[in-house]
């Protein structure tokens, strides 16, 4: 179990890149790895695109041109960690009050030159209000951060 309390979720994962290309990865190739079946607007998504900035965004972009803006960067460190909210109600829509949205944390950690260990802390999920239990299930389970991990790690393959 990687829940220590209810409101927060814990993951990690090893890649075998050194750290610099880990958050470089993570931050320049969101939309890689983000499923496109994760969608918000009314239209396939085209690009998800994770600003590099605090005040910056990630936005999905549609086929149609529209936009979702789902999550507002918090803290941009390179290498060392990034911040983000998670701007998505229990009911799966865009939250645009702060106080009733989480954050995730993502710190890369080196373990050696060329492998690290990148965790992430997705907390305060008990703001999002009645139903916030849903997210928590949403973003634990299979399709949620674990899923995101996997596909992020399978972008940095041994060597390459």
């Amino acid at each position: 179990m990687t829940r220590t309390d209810a409101g927060v979720v814990r993951k990690e994962v090893v890649v075998p890149v050194p750290i610099d290309r880990a958050f470089a990865t993570f931050t320049g190739r969101f939309g890689d790895f983000k499923p496109p079946e994760h969608n918000l607007l009314g239209a396939p998504i085209t690009e998800t695109v994770f600003e590099p900035r605090v005040g910056g965004h990630i936005v999905d972009r549609a086929t149609d041109g529209s936009e979702c803006r789902w999550a507002r960067i918090l803290a941009y460190d390179p290498p060392n960690r990034v911040v983000f909210s998670w701007d998505i109600s229990p009911t799966w829509q865009v939250e645009t009050d702060a106080a009733r949205t989480s954050e995730v944390e993502v710190r890369f950690v080196p373990e050696t030159p060329d492998r690290t260990r990148v965790r992430l802390e997705h907390r305060h999920l008990d703001r999002h209000g009645p139903g916030w239990e849903s997210v928590v299930d949403g973003v634990d389970g299979d399709q949620g951060w674990p899923l995101y991990l996997a596909r992020y790690a399978a972008l940095l393959p041994a060597g390459g």
